[in-house]
């Protein structure tokens, strides 16, 4: 072995925290590269827990004549009970919209301009090059092309992103007008603003579990190179081999910046990686069991 590759190994790096962290580019599964900080972290735990909540008592009151989801709402306690949950996930969800929200103006206010937030590398807003990897991405899925050099954020993550957006405004806004039907009417909308607040909430939340609990689902975890689970959300981190593996494009951008050292931290530790599987393991079963229900379901109630 050369003298340069013993001082290549021999190398030690600095995280965020001062933590020394040794290791080298030449054993790429030492070291470890933070993908998302502590906040962004709890506020994806804060979106599974709530809108798993919200899927689950969600169809039990839009299947309530299904024997299957009749079941399970006296499982948890009953319909009253059922409707609390509801009702308190959805406070959760008005609670990380806002959160995040807030956090958006104050990245303005850090510095970070809206152009660069709208339009820079790191922007969640899809751009053209989103469009070409998209594009690139069926070639390869067709072994017609390599696999595309994603960056920070892939076409289907700020799919993702938006859908939530989305899904708070339509599905939360109709979910305040069944909330508190009285106060709206006496704004003076019209009686039948709540019957089709009823559809809208009832078909956009059927359609958004159907989507989080199977597309998503795949994107995230049944990729074949991410099967059975990714981890990453819950761990904040992956493998450097990983992550020049995944996002080429963002380790090169990094990499000639100068800056890729100083998002390296240190391995998660056994007792994070078995709570993030066990977790995440939860979240996936409840998921596509849910989806089997609502399947199950849709076929009891148009046979």
């Amino acid at each position: 072995m050369t003298q340069e590759n013993n001082t290549q190994e021999n190398l030690k790096y600095t995280d965020a925290l001062g933590n020394t962290i040794s290791g080298s580019e030449e054993n790429e599964k030492d070291i470890h590269v933070r993908r998302f900080d502590t906040y962004t972290r709890v506020m994806h735990i804060m979106i599974i827990t709530s809108f798993l909540t919200l899927s689950v008592t969600g169809m039990i009151i839009k299947f309530s004549g299904v024997g299957v989801f009749q079941f399970l709402s006296d499982i948890l306690g009953g319909y009253k009970v059922t409707g609390f949950l509801h009702r308190f996930a959805a406070i959760i969800t008005f609670g990380y919209f806002a959160l995040h929200t807030g956090s958006l103006f104050k990245k303005k206010k850090d510095g970070h301009t809206f152009k660069y937030m709208f339009t820079g590398e790191n922007t969640m807003v899809p751009r053209k090059q989103d469009a070409i990897e998209f594009y690139q991405t069926i070639k390869w899925f067709l072994g017609l092309g390599p696999r595309p050099e994603y960056g920070r954020w892939t076409y289907w993550e700020k799919f993702d992103y938006f859908a939530v957006f989305w899904g708070v405004m339509v599905i939360g806004f109709s979910g305040l007008l069944l909330w508190f039907p009285a106060f709206f009417t006496s704004l003076g909308l019209p009686g039948e603003v709540i019957n089709v607040a009823t559809i809208i909430h009832s078909d956009e939340a059927l359609l958004a579990t159907g989507f989080i609990f199977t597309v998503h689902f795949f994107n995230t975890h049944f990729r074949p190179d991410k099967f059975p689970m990714d981890t990453v959300i819950f761990t904040g981190s992956m493998s450097l081999e990983e992550f020049k593996e995944d996002r080429p494009r963002q380790y090169k951008i990094l990499k000639e910046s100068g800056e890729l050292e100083n998002y390296f931290v240190a391995a998660p530790k056994k007792g994070l990686l078995r709570a993030s599987r066990i977790f995440g393991t939860v979240a996936l079963l409840i998921g596509l069991t849910t989806v089997l229900m609502i399947i199950y379901s849709m076929l009891f109630l148009y046979q």
